[in-house]
């Protein structure tokens, strides 16, 4: 099964730190970085941030080591780590996905 993970983080260079590692490891095939602003409760009041967002493309199978290492790197308390299966597809993206996180 495939699966999108996606992932706010602080800032860019928090995203790219995590992101890059994820592709050393060969946990993830390809990392989305997007700017975002996020509205949250965050002890007891709504909060305002400029953070980046992550989609990590990879297998379910890397999931369970995929979130350690990024509660390894991450810089927040409570960081949005949250899996999406792929239902359907193009067969040579998935492919790619094979053989990109292969080890």
């Amino acid at each position: 099964m495939y699966i999108f993970v996606y992932i706010t983080a602080s800032s860019l260079e928090e995203a790219k730190k995590i992101g890059e590692k994820l592709l050393e490891k060969k946990l993830a095939a390809c990392i989305n970085i997007f700017p975002i602003t996020s509205m949250y409760w965050w002890e007891g009041r709504i909060e305002e941030a400029s953070e980046s967002v992550m989609i990590v493309k990879t297998k379910m199978e890397k999931f369970k080591e995929l979130r350690e290492e990024i509660l390894n790197l991450h810089s927040y308390e409570i960081p949005c780590i949250c899996a999406f299966a792929v239902e359907d597809g193009f067969r040579g993206f998935f492919n790619w996905i094979d053989d990109s996180t292969a080890d």
